[in-house]
């Protein structure tokens, strides 16, 4: 019986621990199952993070949201923060543990990110908060694929309007993770010396070709010897959803065992290719610089390229 006992401990442990390890990734059939059984009013909190990048406001959650959700505007509420001319960085440990409490959000609390669902840069605002939740040490977090959109489209006889009832504050400790997060300081010694790490450029062409620039960016370019992924490629966007697996294999195939540097402008559109990558495909040797080019053009210092494209890169523009 002492065997038996011990068995059942065991096992009762290892279950426990599997449902703290959350699906990236979840999807609207999922979170009815989850709103019918009760568990959105208890140990799955569903953030609404509509913010101006899909269209959105707290006013447009008042005008109709998905049933038990509540809202914080990733723009507005403290998701990212301004430093001197830098916008966008990652707050720091108090700063979040605040925020995350607020919302109340515990320590095993199933964190579920719902985005507008309208374009890849939409969902680029669940990925870095999704982001900003694992590098502040909590693990379970997923993202609602398709977002308010999907919701919509499967279910529009069950939208609630008017706000929220405001959760009992939580108990969430925020414990950074360094091995998500690169700092200029070292970015510049990547740099200096790269090797065989990957420098990977979520903006599009014309950024990237410093043909266009952030209006906080000192100058156009990019960071030397990167590599540009547009953070589109990964979304599919008449559906307006993540593309499937093997599409996303396909698309990020020569990074999948690489070390990696995801950056753009802020962190907003580099957090897609990093999402993708480190927590879809299972690369947990990609770091976000959430500084990105508004960071590093600060100092003159720092090394650009602007080398812009070719007559045939430019055709094939065109073309394609």
């Amino acid at each position: 019986m002492k065997y038996l006992n011990s068995f059942f401990a065991f096992f009762a442990v290892v279950f426990f621990s599997s449902n703290l390890i959350a699906s990236p990734l979840v999807d609207v059939e999922w979170l009815k199952g989850k709103i019918e059984s009760g568990e959105t009013n208890s140990n799955i909190l569903l953030i609404d993070i509509r913010n101006s990048i899909g269209g959105g406001s707290y006013e447009t959650y008042l005008d109709g949201h998905i049933p038990t959700s509540i809202h914080s505007d990733y723009g507005k509420d403290g998701w990212r923060v301004n430093v001197d001319n830098t916008v966008g960085l990652v707050p720091t440990e108090e700063q979040f543990q605040i925020l995350a409490r607020s919302l109340g959000v515990n320590d095993d609390t199933h964190v579920v990110i719902i985005p507008a669902g309208v374009s890849s840069s939409d969902f680029g605002s669940a990925a870095r908060s999704y982001w900003t939740f694992k590098v502040f040490g909590h693990d379970n977090v997923s993202v609602l694929n398709g977002g308010l959109n999907a919701w919509k489209n499967a279910y529009p006889n069950e939208i609630e309007t008017g706000d929220f009832v405001k959760r009992s504050a939580g108990n969430f400790t925020a414990k950074f993770v360094p091995e998500l997060y690169i700092s200029t300081d070292d970015v510049v010694k990547v740099v200096g010396n790269k090797g065989d790490i990957i420098l990977l450029d979520g903006r599009p062409a014309d950024q990237f070709y410093a043909e266009a620039q952030h209006p906080k960016a000192r100058i156009a370019g990019r960071l030397p010897e990167s590599v540009m992924l547009f953070q589109e490629n990964a979304y599919n966007v008449a559906q307006n959803i993540l593309k499937s697996d093997s599409e996303l294999k396909e698309v990020f195939a020569d990074y999948l065992n690489e070390d990696v540097i995801s950056y753009c402008n802020t962190g907003h559109w580099a957090a897609n290719n990093w999402f993708v990558l480190s927590e879809v495909l299972g690369n947990k040797n990609v770091r976000l610089y959430d500084g990105s080019m508004v960071e590093w053009t600060q100092d003159p210092i720092r090394p650009v390229e602007t080398s812009g494209r070719s007559n045939l890169d430019k055709l094939k523009g065109i073309i394609g």
